[in-house]
């Protein structure tokens, strides 16, 4: 459940999951050695990621993965998640702690040092930095998207926590982003959109791990 192990972590996104279901990808990518899930799944209600976050629960549980939730903090506790992750408009990293108690795993999103300093500073865990590479997958303001790796690594240089890059990442410039810094990388749809979940995963990590 420690984020300076996690080399690859999937961030779970049905629109841009080719009809197939979030549970079923989730599957796919623990059988090819995601590190870390989070429930994202923005088009969904309340209702139906917690649903879907019940499924993941069972399904990161038996396989010794940690399962933390974007944004929401009710939702987390509502399935048992392991932690939740905050963007920079959410609560505070503070809340989450004293929602969630001291071993909740808390991640903050940065795109700046000033950003990660404080996300740090107020008790993240890890930090999700991005977009390094342009995305579509999720609304990114113009100035966040496409960071590039020089500022992941003025980001990493900055901090004493887990940094994972998010953002446009793939297979083909995964190794750039860890070489710069980064523990690992966070992904979507180069899982999620994949032919293969499992085998596009197994590629991701055997790109991080030889780095």
């Amino acid at each position: 459940m420690d984020p300076t192990t996690w080399r690859t972590y999937l961030v779970t996104g049905a629109a841009h999951s080719a009809g197939r279901d979030t549970p079923s990808v989730v599957a796919d990518a623990l059988d090819g050695g995601i590190d870390a899930v989070q429930l994202r799944d923005k088009e969904a209600t309340a209702r139906q990621r917690y649903h879907t976050g019940q499924r993941l629960r069972e399904l990161t549980e038996a396989a010794g993965v940690p399962l933390v939730v974007n944004d929401r903090i009710d939702l987390a506790r509502a399935i048992d998640a392991d932690g939740v992750h905050l963007g920079q408009s959410d609560l505070p990293a503070e809340v989450a702690r004293d929602q969630l108690g001291q071993s909740a795993i808390v991640g903050v999103s940065a795109s700046t040092v000033a950003e990660a300093t404080t996300a740090e500073a107020a008790g993240a865990d890890y930090l999700g930095v991005g977009a390094v590479f342009g995305t579509t997958s999720k609304d990114v303001p113009d100035e966040e998207n496409g960071i590039d790796t020089e500022r992941v690594k003025a980001i990493a240089d900055a901090v004493d926590i887990p940094v994972i890059g998010i953002g446009g990442i793939d297979a083909t410039n995964a190794g750039s982003v860890v070489e710069a810094g980064a523990t690992g990388v966070a992904v979507i749809s180069a899982i999620t959109a994949a032919d293969d979940p499992q085998a596009a995963t197994a590629a991701l990590r055997e790109v991080v791990s030889d780095v």
